[in-house]
């Protein structure tokens, strides 16, 4: 697994990192707004905004004297890559289970 793969993972290994990415998925937010949306408060949501933030999954912007986090463009790609890579061995290997067991 890459080093982005495994960061990316372990990021989103912690359900209040899942639930911000989630909310980003509706457009940038601040962190405030972030807080409004989840069961910690605002020091907690940017601690998490950090973690994501290193894995490439966030990014921030500043407009005034507002930070505003949206979900990194690309950011899911490298965990959608190591996805796909875990299941086509899950599938050849089911073909291959397949292939033995008609004969």
């Amino acid at each position: 697994m890459s080093n982005q793969a495994y960061e990316a993972l372990n990021a989103l290994g912690d359900p209040t990192r899942r639930r911000i990415v989630e909310v980003l998925r509706d457009g940038p937010r601040a962190v405030g707004a972030l807080a409004e949306a989840l069961p910690v408060g605002r020091p907690a949501v940017s601690k998490h905004l950090k973690v994501l933030e290193g894995a490439g999954l966030v990014e921030h912007r500043s407009v005034g004297t507002r930070n505003l986090y949206a979900l990194a463009p690309d950011g899911l790609d490298v965990v959608q890559r190591w996805l796909v890579a875990q299941w086509d061995v899950a599938l050849g290997a089911f073909a291959e289970h397949v292939e033995r067991n008609r004969r």
